[in-house]
């Protein structure tokens, strides 16, 4: 008698990965594997999403497809990269954060020697100059250094620039007055065509530089660190490296300014911070 062909076992439909979910980790490994930037510890679904908005974005019909642009054409690699480091914010959200860190943190930073801040994941720039117009009202531009720092050179250079929408921009003068703003939004920067472009003393103390929070240390003690947004897009491990590496940077009664809606509950250092005011997002380290 003939073999009984053998039955071909397929994996139930409920546990069968989807295609884009295939398509996206194939992608990130790719992307580790050509250029050295590691996305896999992402949280998944924010990653998913932002990767197949980019997809359409660069009028490509699937991941694969742009897996394939991406891997062979380093500046769609950057566009990519710039796209998953946005945290999408606008200037000045959640005004309560910059009118407790003008009423709470700002004065206690005029009494330090040398003050350093840090915008850690700057992304393209809008919380870079939210907090130079706050600190340049506070009378602590010539005095505070500021870092920014992102993963790729495509959102630093953006954010270098200084340059956003004029109706980014104009829609962000309430919250600036939120914020307790002193003057108007649209004196510190310049019109260029469309664009806005935010006057140089604003940058001159800022330094940006590259920085992985994947895989590199801290490179200094700072008063503040400001991650605002960017813990929801890490996954699970990488968000607690992050923490780790926010405490190791501050300095004793140093400040952590998070998103909102971010808070320390469920983290490694929920025990090791206080709030500064309500629902503000910033928190001060106890020790």
């Amino acid at each position: 008698m003939p073999p009984t062909p053998s039955r071909l076992s397929l994996v139930p439909r409920s546990l069968a990965a989807r295609v884009d979910d295939i398509e996206v980790a194939l992608l990130v490994e790719g992307v580790f594997r050509r250029y050295g930037f590691d996305f896999r510890p992402y949280a998944p679904d924010p990653l998913r999403r932002r990767i197949l908005e980019h997809a359409r974005a660069e009028q490509l019909p699937s991941v694969s497809r742009l897996q394939e642009r991406v891997l062979r054409d380093r500046e769609c690699f950057e566009r990519l990269v710039t796209t998953l480091s946005d945290t999408g914010c606008i200037l000045f959200q959640n005004p309560a954060f910059f009118s407790t860190f003008r009423r709470e943190v700002a004065p206690r930073l005029r009494t330090r020697s040398r003050p350093r801040l840090w915008h850690l994941g700057c992304s393209t720039g809008a919380e870079i100059y939210s907090m130079a117009v706050v600190l340049e009202e506070e009378g602590l531009h010539d005095a505070v250094r500021v870092y920014a720092t992102e993963v790729s050179d495509g959102p630093l250079r953006q954010a270098a620039a200084g340059s956003f929408p004029l109706e980014r921009l104009r829609a962000a003068e309430l919250s600036y007055r939120a914020a307790g703003g002193k003057a108007r939004l649209a004196d510190y920067y310049r019109t260029e065509g469309g664009q806005g472009v935010f006057r140089p003393r604003l940058r001159d103390q800022v330094v940006f530089a590259s920085h992985n929070i994947g895989t590199d240390a801290s490179f200094n003690e700072f008063d503040v660190v400001v991650c605002r947004n960017v813990m929801p897009r890490l996954g699970q491990a990488l968000r607690s490296r992050v923490h780790r590496l926010v405490y190791d940077s501050l300095a004793t009664s140093g400040y952590i300014g998070l998103g909102r809606g971010e808070d320390m509950r469920h983290t490694p250092f929920e025990l090791q911070y206080e709030p500064v005011g309500a629902r503000s997002g910033l928190f001060r380290k106890r020790t």
